[in-house]
């Protein structure tokens, strides 16, 4: 470290970290300490990043390289002073860089981030994995780190010195630094001095950085002299394979390998679920390493977070987040593309008109879409993991990939009337090869959650005739649905809407009750139309129901209750309908209806029913007032 200890330090000043930051950093050294050989990846991570970006921002300006553009990382360690140094020759930072870099976390949803933390160590290390907070690892064996950088580019005047103890504060000042890029200096706890060893780092380097793209120099130790013999200089060798990983055959990578790469692009703690690697040649050359994560991001439903591949044209990084090569619902898939048919200053907003990218991303988006469809037939269990994390945003393909549509549904998982816990795990093609022989609809219902579809009134005749229902209860799930018309070629049939087509599974028994329940209640159908009629659409005798009395049913093309709700959330206005009102005439209080001859008592029991109805669909009372009102009066005087 000779050339920052004998650089003169101006402009120093104290700074205090982010409080998520110290929030952090004490709970991280904490989750993490079972784990704490990663630092040295993270660190070695963030420096390739930072030789990648030099890299690219040199194709514009090969100034940048400052006479030196041969690429590397240096490592090295003390004993008897108890510190390990890392090296690069990268793209640096400037003062400003530095604080919002090291004294902030620089990325949306910090506070939902901490907010997401439990307090459980293990739980809490796959968040801290998650939200990629590399550098900051290095106080989990650190007792104080320095930072010395300069950004490419810049006078050799304005390096900057970053040191921490990692707890409430930072200090920061311009010092003199004759070479561009970033040296951390860490200064071991006593107790994590087996980290200042040559032989420990090589291993950890081998271990999670084999397959950077950048040599990781260290000095050689030669075996002691024999006696009489000169002692040989330790020379400097590259201790890492230094091969770009995606460019080697499938058959010369390890899975372990594979395995450390993934958690290398991604800072992510945890084995990928699985990954596909591919080059393709032809009209289109590229290759394509793709994972799948097994854990969701905290932040996976905000559409508007960074998300995307890194991209490399002929193995030299052009940009991290490459949002072009995906479609937005497959946004969780972290991976590398590397292409010779795109030029080397290709820019973002180039990409978004590009046609090689858009062929490029069509065979991207269909090789992912195949490794889940080979995942699902293959292991079940794995799919199933797979599809409680992302199940939700693979629902969004629905409306935005409408090539993909059927492939997309056979990925799709509902809850069931089939198995009563609730869990997403029953799949299209499975609800058709239980279907009797007389169904020719798939049948399912929207609710609040699966207990209130399950206890909906418009199961009942479902339920007695032994028909699966799917239950959908999710908040995209009325959206998504109106995308999926069918399957298989059976129409889906939402059983809260239109009237109830049972096809051939309602006999001809079921139909003729029908018809003689809506002469023999011709009257009462008519009196209560007559009275709800600012509220209902129709009033009419019903073959949906066993148990109870009353339903309210959707038109056929009108909204269902959840989507209504979610719109009315969002500030949308939402077009006013009217339900069809349907009654059972088989249930004891519609018969106690026609019988009524107190016309008040009349009035309260057929409001009393409709609003009773409305709960069961999961409305909201306009008037639960005067609904409490008209129950008790029912109830005082059945109680006379």
């Amino acid at each position: 470290m000779s050339t920052q200890d004998n650089t003169t330090e101006a402009k120093q000043e104290t700074l205090g970290f982010q409080t998520e930051v110290k929030q952090l950093l004490n709970l991280m050294i904490h989750s993490l300490y079972s784990n704490k050989e990663i630092f040295l990846r993270e660190l070695i991570s963030n420096a390739s990043d930072a030789e990648d970006k030099l890299r690219f921002e040199a194709l514009s300006n090969d100034a940048l390289y400052e006479n030196d553009g041969d690429l590397k990382i240096r490592l090295a360690f003390d004993e008897e002073a108890k510190t390990v140094t890392l090296s690069d020759n990268g793209i640096g930072m400037s003062r400003d860089d530095v604080i919002s870099h090291l004294g902030t976390i620089a990325k949306s949803g910090t506070a939902e981030f901490m907010n997401n933390l439990t307090g459980d160590s293990k739980q809490d290390s796959q968040l801290i994995g998650q939200f990629g907070v590399g550098f900051y690892s290095a106080f989990i064996v650190a007792k104080k780190v320095d930072v010395y950088t300069r950004k490419a580019g810049t006078d050799k005047a304005e390096g900057v010195h970053w040191s921490s103890e990692g707890e409430g504060e930072f200090t920061i000042a311009d010092v003199e630094k004759a070479d561009r890029g970033t040296t951390i200096v860490l200064h071991l706890k006593d107790e994590e001095v087996e980290f200042a060893n040559g032989w420990r780092l090589r291993g950890l380097v081998k271990k999670y950085s084999d397959h950077i793209a950048f040599p990781v120099i260290m000095k050689s130790e030669p075996a002691p002299a024999a006696e009489g013999e000169e002692q040989e200089e330790p020379k400097d060798e590259a201790v890492n394979e230094a091969t770009a990983l995606w460019s080697l055959s499938k058959s010369e990578v390890k899975e372990e390998e594979y395995q450390s790469f993934y958690k290398h692009i991604s800072h992510d703690f945890q084995d990928p679920m699985t990954w596909s690697h591919n080059r393709v040649e032809g009209k289109l050359e590229y290759t394509s390493l793709l994972y799948i994560p097994s854990k969701a991001p905290f932040d996976l439903y905000n559409r508007e977070v960074p998300k995307g591949l890194k991209l490399y044209v002929q193995r030299v990084f052009i940009m991290d987040e490459a949002e072009q090569f995906l479609p937005l619902y497959l946004r969780f898939v972290k991976g590398i593309v590397d292409t010779r048919d795109l030029s080397l200053n290709v820019s973002r907003e180039i990409l978004q008109s590009d046609k090689t990218v858009e062929n490029m991303k069509t065979a991207l988006t269909k090789r992912v879409l195949d490794m889940l469809s080979k995942m699902a037939k293959n292991d079940a269990e794995k799919y199933q993991q797979f599809w409680l994390e992302f199940g939700a945003v693979i629902k969004e393909g629905l409306a935005e990939d409408q090539i993909n549509n059927e492939k997309i549904a056979k990925l799709l998982r509902f809850a069931s009337s089939h198995n009563a816990d609730g869990t997403q795990n029953q799949s299209l093609a499975e609800y058709i090869e239980r279907m009797s022989e007389k169904q020719d609809k798939i049948y399912y219902v929207s609710a609040e959650s699966y207990a209130a579809g399950m206890s909906s009134p418009h199961m009942e005749i479902f339920r007695k005739k032994g028909i699966e229902v799917l239950v959908l209860s999710e908040r995209i799930d009325g959206w998504m649905i109106s995308y999926l018309n069918e399957f298989d070629g059976k129409h889906l049939q939402d059983i809260t809407k239109g009237e109830l087509d049972l096809g051939d599974v309602e006999d001809e028994e079921d139909k003729k009750q029908k018809e003689e329940a809506s002469k023999t209640y011709e009257n009462l159908i008519g009196q209560i139309t007559e009275l709800l009629k600012d509220k209902v659409d129709e009033v009419r005798v019903t073959n949906r129901l066993t148990d109870s009395p009353a339903c309210l049913v959707s038109g056929a093309h009108d909204m269902d209750a959840q989507m209504r709700k979610i719109m009315e959330a969002a500030g949308q206005k939402v077009p006013e309908t009217k339900p069809s009102f349907e009654v059972n005439p088989e249930h004891p209080l519609v018969k106690k209806l026609n019988d009524e001859q107190n016309d008040e008592r009349f009035n309260d029991l057929t409001h009393v029913l409709f609003d009773q109805a409305a709960l069961a669909s999961g409305e909201q009372l306009k008037e639960p007032g005067a609904f409490v009102s008209r129950l008790n009066k029912l109830l005082l005087d059945l109680s006379k």
